[in-house]
């Protein structure tokens, strides 16, 4: 295999319609229309392809923000367009999802990378005083339909509830559930750690996403 043909084996792949993983980690969006992506997402595009955001001090896109309660969101760009989009986040994996009509899911903030312009969003704010505590817990709640995308630092795994999870790992839970948060009254006062407070999921029905890292961490390690 010459130099060429080596380089050509980890292109892309030509048509399809849809969300695409190319990679575990790269999306590829095939454009006619437009998509909502995470601010700074944007690795590559082919194509006819522009951007909608707010303008940086430094120049560039940011993306709009759509606001919670809080005043607190989620940076958002709109792309639109004809083409493919290659969108990706620190090498996480991504995980695609399609909602149908009315069908909902909550995602954290931080592990939206991509959706369909046909979903609907808004911004929630996890409220509690142990939730403040955790540094808040901002979600983004997602209604189909439509297809989304998500990122997880490395695979992710589905609990049915009731279950209690650490909210710096908790990526995503179905619409029917909601989450409270618990302290743990054994771990010592002063802890920062965020196995002092958890979120608990209660009934039976829906289901819990979480990933094995801690999306508050210093450090993340990058799961093959």
């Amino acid at each position: 295999m010459d130099l060429q043909e080596s380089m050509q084996s980890n292109g892309p792949v030509e048509g399809g319609d849809g969300f695409q993983k190319e990679t575990n980690r790269f999306l590829n969006i095939p454009l006619d229309g437009r998509v909502m992506i995470k601010a700074g997402s944007m690795i590559a595009y082919t194509g006819d392809i522009t951007f909608t955001g707010k303008s940086s001090a430094e120049g560039g896109i940011t993306g709009f923000v759509k606001e919670a309660v809080s005043g607190e969101g989620t940076p958002i760009m709109e792309a639109e367009g004809n083409g493919h989009l290659y969108v990706a986040e620190q090498e996480k994996k991504v995980q695609v999802l399609e909602l149908d009509q009315g069908e909902s899911i909550s995602v954290n903030s931080d592990d939206v990378l991509a959706f369909e312009s046909s979903i609907d969003y808004e911004i929630n704010t996890v409220n509690s005083i142990s939730g403040m505590a955790a540094g808040g817990l901002i979600n983004v709640y997602l209604t189909g339909p439509g297809e989304l995308a998500l990122t997880t630092h490395g695979d992710p795994l589905v609990m049915t509830p009731p279950v209690f999870t650490d909210p710096d790992a908790t990526v995503a839970w179905s619409a029917n559930l909601s989450p409270s948060f618990e302290t743990n009254k054994m771990i010592e006062i002063g802890q920062t750690s965020g196995e002092s407070i958890q979120m608990e999921f209660t009934g039976s029905d829906g289901f819990v996403v979480i990933q094995p890292n801690e999306e508050g961490s210093v450090t993340q390690s990058q799961n093959q």
